[in-house]
């Protein structure tokens, strides 16, 4: 069975995080995205310590997409360095593992 992935990212509003989501499942780089409710996040930025509110995402997808994942993510986010950061899934219910594969296997051309 190929490796499944979770790779986080934040977004900094409903719009960017839809259109990221709706993106990578359109183009079957990944086979689900969930968009979690806004978080409060404080972070170092420019030598400044910084405030806001964003969006995360979860999205599922295998270790040979990626690349393709990280290279949309930062094509379409509007910040200069977007958080995305993959965890291998080290376990799940093989049947929704399968289908997080077949739902990102890239297409075949006959």
């Amino acid at each position: 069975m190929t490796e499944v992935w979770l790779v986080l990212t934040n977004c900094p509003d409903e719009h960017a995080a839809d259109r990221i989501a709706l993106a990578l499942v359109e183009q079957r780089l990944a086979a689900c995205v969930n968009r979690l409710a806004p978080v409060q996040s404080i972070y170092r930025w420019q030598g400044n310590v910084e405030r806001a509110t964003e969006v995360p995402l979860l999205v599922k997808t295998t270790r040979e997409r990626y690349g393709d994942v990280e290279q949309a993510i930062r094509h379409l986010h509007p910040y200069d360095v977007p958080e995305i950061i993959a965890l291998p899934i080290t376990a799940g219910y093989a049947a929704y593992l399968r289908w997080i594969e077949s739902e990102t296997a890239r297409s075949v051309m006959a």
